[in-house]
């Protein structure tokens, strides 16, 4: 696979869903991505979205899924 990627562009959440779909062909949710990207250490901004509930459920990113993202990051330069 070629890389058309030039570090002026910016890994945004879209381009990492869009780039682990055509790679691996699965879908990712945005909150597997901020999870891996927690669990690599990287800075994040504030989620305003967050839940009111006292203890919210939490689905966590397949093992799987979390390999893919990874991918993702190193193709992006983030880790």
């Amino acid at each position: 696979m070629q890389s058309n990627y030039t570090p002026a562009d910016k890994a945004t959440y879209g381009k990492i869903k869009e780039y682990v779909k055509e790679r691996h062909g699965v879908n990712v949710h945005t909150r597997y991505i901020a999870e891996v990207k927690r669990m690599c250490g990287l800075e994040m901004g504030e989620n305003f979205n967050k839940s009111k509930k006292e203890n919210p459920k939490v689905k966590h990113c397949p093992q799987e899924r979390v390999e893919y993202i990874k991918d993702a990051l190193k193709y992006f330069g983030l880790i």
